[in-house]
């Protein structure tokens, strides 16, 4: 029997996929990947290049992205349906030969193969890869430190509630706010109504070609890329203890 091998591939740069994801990916004979109906799909083309001839690839298109409220029964009903599908035949490929499956950033850090991963830890051997998260590479482009001594960090998701974006935004000292796209406007209102729009960086294509670092109070409302991290940096709330410790 084979396994089923899932490679975190960082946030965009080929040059930083871990050497591990990189062996496993140069030596995969079944190479699975998420897309969107029609598109190469991104994990595809960051390992472009580090594909052997004659890999068999394994488009796993989304039946759905923004069409639907993602909260919609029938969106749940629709995604749900597709991992079991494609959790079923990785789990057939995996009986004959491993299978490399893709993923942007770390698998386990919001990753759509997590869904996979709680179909087939009982049925298949699995292994996962971590990978660099795509907000590291965000917060390294913007050339500062994203925390500071005792900072406390929040991830947020673009899709909650207003009201539940601007509790986590006055609580947090440092921000990451994933999932923008549809929602910046909404992330804006709340950056706004939490005090913290003034030093909210927009990261979009972080490490990736076409990579843009601009303030968020700089972007208009229709400008909302689907690649994009919207962050807040900390500046440590005991700053005499850092620079004693620097000293």
């Amino acid at each position: 029997m084979g396994k089923i091998i899932c490679a975190g591939l960082g946030p965009g740069d080929p040059d930083l996929i871990s050497v591990r994801a990189d062996r496993a990916i140069r030596g995969a004979r079944h190479l699975a990947f998420f897309r969107k109906a029609g598109r190469q799909g991104q994990a595809r083309r960051i390992v472009q290049d580090l594909l052997a001839p004659g890999v068999e690839e394994h488009a796993m298109e989304y039946p759905v992205t923004t069409e639907i409220p993602f909260d919609s029964p029938a969106y749940n009903a629709l995604l749900a349906a597709f991992y079991d599908d494609w959790a079923a035949r990785l789990e057939l490929l995996a009986q004959q030969d491993d299978v490399v499956v893709i993923c942007e950033g770390d698998p386990f850090f919001y990753g759509s193969f997590m869904h996979l991963y709680i179909r087939l830890r009982e049925v298949a051997r699995i292994e996962v890869i971590p990978g660099i998260p795509g907000m590291a590479g965000c917060w390294g482009a913007t050339g500062q430190p994203v925390t500071w001594g005792d900072d406390v960090m929040t991830v947020l998701m673009g899709t909650l509630p207003l009201d539940d974006l601007i509790r986590h935004m006055r609580a947090a000292d440092a921000l990451v706010i994933m999932k923008t796209g549809r929602n910046l406007p909404k992330i804006r209102r709340a950056l706004a109504a939490a005090g913290r729009l003034d030093a909210a960086w927009l990261i979009e294509r972080g490490t990736m070609p076409g990579q843009r670092v601009v303030r968020l109070d700089e972007v208009g409302d229709a400008d909302c890329p689907y690649f994009a991290i919207v962050m807040v940096h900390g500046h440590g709330r005991r700053p005499l203890a850092i620079m004693g410790a620097a000293e």
